[in-house]
């Protein structure tokens, strides 16, 4: 079964509640983050609302896209 990439909308008569939406996270350039795959890093690059750039290493750096649910600001 695939995930519809369209969210559902909430009707105003259904009985159940309205999904509650995670506020956007937002880092700045030089920010240490805690990645759930990738370890502990430093973000390098912004792309505003899209995505950021993460060194997690000498030689891995990683574009990690928008919500960023995997990761965390330190």
């Amino acid at each position: 079964m695939t995930k519809s990439a369209v969210p559902r909308r909430h009707l105003p008569s259904s009985p159940f509640k309205a999904p509650v939406e995670a506020p956007l996270r937002h880092f700045n350039v030089g920010d240490r983050v805690s990645h759930d795959e990738h370890g502990l890093g430093r973000v390098v690059a912004i792309e505003e609302g899209i995505a950021v750039l993460v060194e997690f290493g000498p030689e891995v750096r990683k574009r990690i896209l928008s919500p960023y649910t995997k990761m965390s600001a330190l």
